[in-house]
């Protein structure tokens, strides 16, 4: 004889209808695999239950968001500096060793405590005792405003205003009327006042110009020498211009 499943029979297999017997323990795979063996056993695909939590069953669950670990920081490279413009190339260029302040042998005009200016030369002498001078370089007035004689130190001045006079207003009427002392003043970080002319023996903000002819009659020094200069030399000091 040759038995089979009826449709009624199967359905009460796999609902567990039948004769109450000892069952084998369940194998995997043992129904086949796919959604009969999910029916029969949760399967191996099945949601994994766990203890109740806060009074809540159910799925396992997430495990907590974990960023995904930054990489190391690459290391970071100093840009190049970009070349200057040509204009500005000569703001950064070192002064002529020529024009650095230094004591030298002097045997020139004038007494110790004096200033002697060679405007030729580009160089402003304090004339000191034992035949000896602390030499300073500057700038001069340029061809038409170069100027010679001898005047006094009527007047000093920190970090001094610029008012550009009349003159130079006619020539330049670009220029600002009136300009409060500071690093971008012309002027620079001191002035000592020449006599009751317009002239002054001043600091600057273009130190690459010492050494040349630039200035409308003024003597232009580096900010850290007219300071020098200032500290050693009283109102009253004579000033000769050669």
């Amino acid at each position: 004889m040759r038995f089979g499943w009826s449709g009624a029979a199967l359905c009460l297999a796999m609902l567990g209808a039948g004769p109450a017997h000892a069952q084998a323990p369940v194998q995997p795979g043992q129904y086949g695999g796919g959604f009969i063996e999910f029916l029969m056993t949760g399967g191996p695909q099945g949601p994994t239950r766990h203890p109740a939590v806060d009074g809540y069953g159910g799925i396992a669950p997430r495990p907590a968001y974990q960023a995904a670990p930054r990489p190391e920081p690459r290391a970071r490279l100093a840009a190049l500096p970009l070349q200057p413009p040509a204009e500005e190339a000569g703001i950064a260029r070192a002064v002529d060793p020529r024009f650095a302040r230094q004591v030298v042998a002097y045997d020139g005009p004038g007494k110790p405590g004096s200033i002697v200016i060679d405007t030729n030369a580009k160089h402003l002498f304090l004339i000191q005792s034992g035949g000896q001078a602390i030499r300073y370089g500057i700038g001069v007035g340029r061809p038409g405003f170069v100027w010679t004689g001898v005047k006094t130190i009527t007047n000093k001045r920190e970090w001094p205003d610029w008012i550009p006079p009349a003159e130079m207003l006619a020539r330049r009427p670009d220029l600002p009327r009136h300009m409060e002392g500071g690093p971008g003043n012309p002027l620079g970080a001191r002035a000592l006042y020449l006599g009751t002319s317009l002239y002054r023996i001043h600091g600057t903000n273009e130190p690459h110009t010492i050494g040349q002819n630039v200035s409308s009659g003024c003597i232009r020094m580096m900010n850290e020498d007219v300071i020098d200069l200032y500290e050693r030399t009283p109102v009253g000091t004579r000033v000769e211009v050669l």
